[in-house]
C-alpha cells in the first residue's frame, strides 16, 4: 500500500482506482488458490470441495468493493472464513481476505466497526478450537492472532490520520496559494490605480495649462509679441515638465537592466514652481502656510502636491476664476491643504462628483484622511483635503 504525499507523483505502470482493486482481488484469489494446491499436493493426501474454492472466490472477489463499501466487505470475509474453516482440510490462508478487508475498513475511517469485527474473529476462532477437537491455533497462536489484528486495524487507523493530515496539508497549501494569487492581483490593481491617477494629474495640469498659453499666444501674436512670446516660453516649459513626469511615472513599469532616468517625486517644496507655471497663464495665485512646516512623509507630501495641482487644473479649466488661494496648515498629526477661487457661480465649477475630484478623494482616502469640495459660502469654489501623517 502506498501512501499519497503532496510530493508523489503517479506511477505510470501501476493500476489505479477500479482496476487496482480488480487486481487486488484477482491477485488474491490467484495466490491463495495456488498456497491451497501447494498445501494439498505436499500433505496428506486430500481432496478441498468445491463449495470451498467458492467461499474463496466469495472471499477474494469482494475484495474489489473494498473501497466503497469497506465495512459490508470487512463483514463478508469475515462470515466466509467463518464458514470456510470449519468445513475445509487442510485449511488456507483465506484469513488474508479479511486482514486486507480489516484494514481498508480502518484506513477509511470505519475504526470502531473494524475493532468490533476484530474482535468477532479472535471470540469465535478461541470459542470454536475450544468446542471442537480441531486445533485451529497451538499454543500462543491465539495471542498471535489478536496481535495481528490490532496490529491491522492500528496501521489502517494510521494510515487514515496520515491521509487526513496530507489533505488537510493541501488546503492550506491551496488557500495559502489563492490568497497570495489573491493579494498579487489586488497589488497589481492598486499600482495600476494609483498609475493612473498619476497619469491623470500630471497630463491633465500641464495640457490643460498648454492649451491655455496656447489660446494666449495666438490671440496676442500680432497685437502683444512679447506676451507670445511668454505664453510659448510657459507651453515650452509646461511640455518638459509634463514629459519628465511621464518617465518618471512610468519608469516603473520598465523592466531593463539600467535604471530609468527620474526626477524627484513631487512634493510641496514645489509649490512655487507650480503656481509660477499657473501665472504665466493668467491666473494670480496666492499661498498662505499655517503652523511649523516640516517633512512630510513622501506619499503624503506627493498626495498633497497633486491635490493641489489638480485643484488649481480645474480652476483654470472650468471656473474662469481670476485669483486663487492655495493654503497648507501643518497640524500635530497631519496637514490640511485647501484651494479657493474666486470664480463667478455657475460659471463652469466642476462638480463635486466629476472624475479630477474623484482622484483627489480617493487619493486622501488612500492615506486615511478626506477631502470635501463645494462651492463656496462668498462665491467660488473651494478643495479642502487633511491628510494625516
Amino acid at each position: 500500500m502506498r501512501l499519497a504525499n503532496r510530493d508523489a507523483r503517479p506511477v505510470p505502470w501501476l493500476p489505479t482506482g477500479r482496476t487496482a482493486d480488480a487486481a487486488l482481488a484477482g491477485g488474491a484469489f490467484a495466490v491463495l488458490a495456488a498456497m491451497t494446491l501447494v498445501s494439498i499436493h505436499t500433505g496428506p493426501p486430500s481432496r478441498m470441495p468445491l463449495y470451498s474454492w467458492a467461499l474463496l472466490a466469495v472471499a477474494c472477489g469482494a475484495l474489489y468493493l473494498r473501497r466503497s463499501r469497506p465495512v459490508a466487505v470487512a463483514a463478508v470475509t469475515l462470515a466466509a472464513c467463518a464458514v470456510y474453516y470449519p468445513v475445509t482440510e487442510p485449511d488456507g490462508p483465506v484469513v488474508l481476505t479479511f486482514v486486507i478487508a480489516l484494514y481498508t475498513a480502518a484506513a477509511e475511517g470505519h475504526l470502531a466497526a473494524a475493532a468490533v469485527l476484530a474482535g468477532i474473529a479472535v471470540a469465535g476462532t478461541v470459542a470454536a478450537d475450544r468446542r471442537d477437537d480441531v486445533n485451529h491455533l497451538a499454543d500462543a497462536a491465539g495471542f498471535l492472532l489478536i496481535g495481528w489484528f490490532v496490529a491491522v486495524v492500528a496501521i489502517g487507523g494510521v494510515v487514515r490520520n496520515r491521509r487526513a493530515y496530507l489533505r488537510e496539508a493541501q488546503e492550506r497549501a491551496r488557500v495559502a496559494e489563492r490568497g497570495r494569487e489573491a493579494e498579487a492581483r489586488r497589488r497589481a490593481i492598486e499600482e495600476r490605480l494609483r498609475i493612473a491617477r498619476e497619469l491623470h494629474d500630471v497630463l491633465g495640469h500641464n495640457i490643460s495649462l498648454i492649451n491655455v498659453q496656447a489660446t494666449a499666444a495666438l490671440h496676442g501674436l500680432r497685437r502683444e509679441p512679447q506676451r507670445a512670446e511668454d505664453a510659448l516660453t510657459a507651453i515650452k516649459q509646461a511640455s518638459k515638465d509634463v514629459l519628465r513626469e511621464m518617465r518618471a511615472t512610468l519608469g516603473v513599469l520598465r523592466q531593463v537592466d539600467e535604471a530609468a532616468p527620474v526626477a524627484p517625486a513631487p512634493g510641496l517644496a514645489r509649490l512655487d514652481e507650480l503656481t509660477r507655471g499657473l501665472a504665466a497663464a493668467g491666473l494670480e495665485i496666492r499661498t498662505e502656510a499655517e503652523g511649523e512646516p516640516r517633512p512630510l512623509p513622501a506619499e503624503t507630501d506627493l498626495a498633497a502636491f497633486r491635490i493641489v495641482q489638480e485643484a488649481l487644473t480645474n480652476v483654470t479649466r472650468h471656473s474662469g476664476a481670476a485669483s486663487a488661494v492655495v493654503r497648507v496648515r501643518y497640524e500635530a498629526d497631519g496637514v490640511v491643504v485647501s484651494v479657493e477661487d474666486d470664480g463667478r457661480p455657475g460659471s463652469g465649477t466642476p462638480s463635486a462628483d466629476g472624475s479630477g475630484i474623484r482622484g483627489m478623494r480617493e487619493r486622501a482616502e488612500a492615506l486615511g484622511g478626506g477631502l470635501v469640495a463645494g462651492p463656496g459660502p462668498d462665491g467660488g469654489f473651494t478643495v479642502r483635503a487633511r491628510l494625516p501623517l
